[in-house]
């Protein structure tokens, strides 16, 4: 198979006439992206529902919503990142002023997965091009509708030196990691992110990785259980637990966990119950993972659910009681519409088992109580969060989002995305008015005046 290196000398020799540094054509080409999303609204969700079933509720909200926000933010902030940031100098810099500049990195590979084939293709790409990079954008083979609907569509907006999209399978993957980029950046699960970390050791190729991992979602006894349940079961079924923050497993506190149960089937009823049998709950995007998520079926007790069918590749909200650490649905991330309970009286002993596994790319905390809330923020290092709701730190560009840990490296949205495709070079301008004589070694008292600067 042929390589790539035609697309990247193509690509640097494009960044390297400037024009992609110019603040104008980022402005114009973050406009044009956004006009290519909303021109095309109808194509794209079309494309969802072939490959997800995806309704066009959820198209929007979870896919075009958020990039159309996202590049309304950063068109609004652009002009102002861009500038060099003053910053303060020392008492040995007197007579000095310091900038940070932010500069592009170069050609940007950015790999995306199919659980959001667009927003998860194009958030990062908004980064990319508000920084001033080329870029070239690896989608997911498992959504070959939207794939090929995002490579057409962008290949219309703009010219391949500039942005280019590569279709194809892991293979295709393999080859493009052989190329000398200047960034990557990569979402997708923790194996995969592994190989990625170690193929752009090569050239020390810099990386964010947004991987994943098991989220908890902690229901304290003196949560609002109504609004504690549909706040979960949105969070936990949207894209058919196809979400790399979705909440992974429940720990409800022991004296409000039948309760909690009771409204929690009940809301799910609600929520999901004509969605499932009209045929418009998002399908699981192939059988190898549809065989996976069923497998995990058989751990613990099925208190909620636990019907599919193979023929549309879809699995009803699901819950499961009676699960231990050591069943198979605690073992992975789930990334699938099962969702684990398990249960807590002591609340050092439930934060022990939390932080005994890997740093968790997200957590839910569901209490009043700010002593609570505070524990376990303070207790547990995971990536981002919410309390009293799940999900929605993730669409606020005022917040960077990212992992720590095996859930991922470096963040981005909002001023993030910007930041996490740039690099920032630091500047100190010196005054020739004046030098100071004590900096060089020939005067005798050097080290006296030396240490009256610092002390």
């Amino acid at each position: 198979m042929e390589g790539f290196s035609h697309i990247l000398k193509r690509q640097r020799d494009f960044f390297q006439t400037g024009r992609t540094k110019d603040v104008s054509f980022r402005i114009e080409a973050l406009t044009s992206l956004g006009d290519m999303i909303r021109s095309h609204e109808t194509d794209i969700m079309t494309a969802l529902k072939k490959d997800l079933n995806k309704s066009d509720f959820d198209s929007y909200i979870s896919e075009m919503g958020i990039l159309l926000e996202e590049i309304r933010f950063t068109l609004k902030h652009i002009r102002d990142w861009t500038q060099p940031r003053k910053v303060k100098t020392t008492m040995t810099q007197l007579g000095s002023k310091a900038y940070i500049y932010s500069e592009p990195y170069g050609i940007a590979l950015i790999i995306s997965p199919w659980n959001y084939p667009l927003q998860l293709a194009i958030a990062p790409l908004i980064g990319a091009i508000a920084a001033g990079n080329c870029a070239v954008l690896k989608p997911s083979e498992l959504t070959p509708e939207t794939s090929k609907l995002m490579a057409d569509l962008i290949n219309k907006t703009f010219p391949e030196e500039y942005v280019s999209v590569v279709q194809g399978d892991a293979d295709t993957t393999q080859l493009l990691l052989k190329e000398k980029f200047d960034y990557i950046f990569f979402t997708g699960s923790v194996s995969v992110g592994k190989v990625i970390m170690e193929a752009a050791a090569k050239y020390l190729t810099p990386v964010t990785l947004e991987l994943g991992g098991k989220s908890p979602c902690i229901v304290h006894h003196d949560a609002d259980l109504k609004l504690a349940a549909k706040r979960i079961a949105w969070g936990k079924f949207i894209n058919a637990g196809q979400t790399c923050v979705a909440p992974d497993y429940l720990y409800v506190h022991k004296d409000i966990k039948e309760q909690f149960l009771k409204t929690f089937k009940e809301t799910i009823i609600d929520l999901y119950e004509d969605i499932v049998k009209k045929g418009e709950f998002t399908r699981i995007v192939s059988e190898r993972h549809f065989n996976r998520v069923t497998g995990l079926l058989s751990s613990g007790e099925i208190l909620h659910g636990g019907n599919y069918s193979k023929d549309t590749l879809t699995i009803e909200p699901t819950v499961l009681g009676s699960v231990t650490w050591d069943d198979p649905v605690m073992q992975e991330e789930i990334f699938g519409p099962v969702l684990p309970v398990l249960e807590y009286e002591n609340e050092s002993a439930m934060i022990q088992n939390i932080n005994d596994h890997p740093k968790p790319l997200a957590l839910y905390i569901f209490s009043e109580s700010k002593e609570f809330q505070d524990a376990i923020l303070d207790s547990i290092s995971f990536g981002g969060g919410c309390i009293n709701d799940t999900v929605m730190h993730l669409s606020s560009p005022y917040l960077p989002f990212g992992g720590v840990g095996e859930s991922g490296i470096g963040a981005y949205h909002g001023r993030g995305s910007f930041d996490v495709f740039s690099h920032q070079k630091s500047i100190l301008k010196q005054t020739t008015t004046f030098d100071l004589p004590f900096r060089y070694p020939n005067r005798k008292d050097a080290l006296k005046q030396i240490k009256r600067f610092i002390k």
